[in-house]
């Protein structure tokens, strides 16, 4: 398993623009193999930005590896330029293979 995680600073009052902006967006994610699940999750508040991140679970790195050089990424990334006034700097990439994990039951 390979988790993606992209976190963005929003501007201060912009927080329903970018979530608005997230739920209309065609992320083509279903279309692609080795995908497993998207959460966007909203983290704590300052006093300038709230932290937002994006979570994508893959069977392996490998099949996001795979996603970031499909035509179905260049599709759900063609609007990324825009909407530039919502964030306070660039996202920031973060990924992570699985060492262990426990199910829901396995306890």
């Amino acid at each position: 398993m390979f988790v993606a995680m992209n976190r963005f600073h929003i501007v201060k009052g912009r927080e329903a623009d970018f979530e608005r902006m997230w739920a209309e967006r065609d992320s083509h994610l279903a279309e692609v193999p080795g995908f497993v699940s998207f959460h966007l999750l909203k983290g704590p508040e300052a006093e300038d930005h709230a932290l937002y991140a994006s979570h994508t679970v893959w069977e392996s790195m490998r099949a996001f590896e795979d996603w970031t050089r499909s035509e179905a990424f260049r599709k759900a990334h063609a609007g990324a330029g825009g909407n530039r006034d919502l964030y306070l700097g660039p996202p920031r990439f973060e990924g992570f293979e699985a060492v262990r994990g426990l199910e829901f039951g396995d306890v």
